[in-house]
């Protein structure tokens, strides 16, 4: 092998780092645009092959150029007229014995994401800002107006550095983020710790079909919804009330922890087999919501097994 080969073999490994040292923070910045975490992965890695095209290190750091060619391609990606929502976005809450309704397509609802692909970035910060409420909140704005209020009050880009990488103006910038501050939904208050003794006896009453039990750990107002359906319920005594009136696919069900979107989750199987992934929203030491969405395809995402052995208990 001549020199010039193994030249630019050593480049391409040392260009390969670089790129990977940024993969959880843009993944995360991708999956606030897009609210998919497989939108996202596939966005940083049009991001990836793009800045291997054309970084030049005489236009300056690669971060910046990453963040540009990222924002360029998940604008790309949101040129569709439907924005990504949760149930409690798409209607009224339903009452008791209301059916389920026709499932909506996938593009429609706000997806989860594994925490172990985007909390490096910042914990604290990262946690707060995936949450599946202020994701949601997020999709109420333009694209543009999205990436700059990332960009500026998640990522704390400077407005001076965000109009270089819109190639736009700092005025420009400004009017935005005003503009998107306004618009932005409240999303919520969620705790940032979560009691571990509360998500084991949260685990305990749901494994045994203890609608009291359960019912116990839940704020008066919670939430209960399950994607692809845009049904859901609000307040305790209706969680209770569908809980009683119909048992599966609770009954024999097993749980298994994971985390997501900064909130805990759990792999829920049903016969032992992959049924949901459930995830939880926690505040003032009670849970607030639940979102089950009611697709296996989520489990290999999150390193979750497609099925459990007879013998294997939920951890704890």
């Amino acid at each position: 092998m001549g020199h010039g080969a193994s030249d630019r073999g050593d480049r391409d490994l040392v260009d390969a780092t670089r790129l990977e040292a940024h993969r959880a923070e843009l993944t995360g910045y991708c999956y606030r645009m897009l609210g998919s975490g497989f939108e996202a992965e596939d966005a940083v890695q049009e991001t990836f092959v793009r800045a291997w095209r054309t970084y030049d290190p005489g236009r300056g750091p690669l971060r910046p150029w990453l963040f540009h060619l990222a924002t360029n391609v998940c604008l790309d990606m949101l040129r569709g007229p439907q924005r990504r929502a949760r149930a409690m976005d798409l209607g009224p809450a339903a009452v008791p014995g209301a059916d389920l309704g026709p499932p909506l397509p996938p593009e429609r609802w706000i997806h989860p994401i594994p925490d172990a692909r985007i909390v490096p970035e910042d914990a604290a910060v990262a946690r707060e800002t995936v949450r599946l409420a202020f994701v949601a909140a997020l999709h109420h704005l333009p694209p543009r107006q999205r990436a700059v209020l990332i960009l500026r009050d998640v990522l704390a880009w400077s407005a001076a550095e965000t109009a270089t990488l819109l190639s736009t103006t700092v005025t420009s910038v400004n009017s935005m983020l005003q503009r998107a501050r306004a618009k932005l939904p409240a999303a919520g208050a969620a705790d940032a710790e979560v009691d571990e003794a509360l998500l084991s006896r949260y685990v305990a009453a749901f494994e045994s079909h203890d609608v009291t039990g359960l019912v116990s750990l839940l704020h008066e107002d919670a939430t209960m919804s399950m994607p692809p359906f845009t049904w859901w319920l609000r307040g305790r005594e209706h969680i209770r009330a569908v809980l009683l009136a119909s048992d599966a696919p609770c009954t024999g069900a097993r749980l298994l922890p994971t985390r997501a979107n900064g909130s805990p989750a759990f792999g829920q199987y049903a016969e032992g087999r992959a049924f949901g992934l459930l995830v939880l929203d926690v505040a003032d030491g009670r849970v607030a919501g639940t979102t089950t969405f009611l697709d296996p395809g989520l489990f290999p995402f999150f390193d979750l097994p497609m099925s459990l052995g007879h013998a294997l208990r939920t951890r704890r």
